[in-house]
């Protein structure tokens, strides 16, 4: 499995701890469709036509389920008050 949190972790670590079932699959796929989302929409894409090109990629996930997803997770942002 490729890994995609590359930026995070070293591919060498990331097959470990996947190996050892310490990794949260669902969570790492959420964290890359929102990043691709965000890619998509900066390249001028609309919302529905970014989420139709994700669809394609994962099948198994509803409309809702991948809006859902874009919505509610955060990457990169900290949300702490200072």
């Amino acid at each position: 499995m490729k890994n995609p949190i590359q930026n995070i972790l070293p591919d060498e670590m990331y097959s470990r701890l996947l190996n050892m079932g310490l990794l949260n699959k669902k969570a790492i796929r959420d964290i890359e469709i929102k990043k691709q989302f965000v890619c998509l929409r900066r390249l001028g894409m609309n919302s529905v036509e970014a989420i139709e090109i994700i669809l394609s990629e994962y099948p198994y996930l509803q409309f809702d389920t991948i809006r859902k997803i874009i919505y509610s997770v955060k990457i990169g942002t900290d949300s702490s008050p200072n």
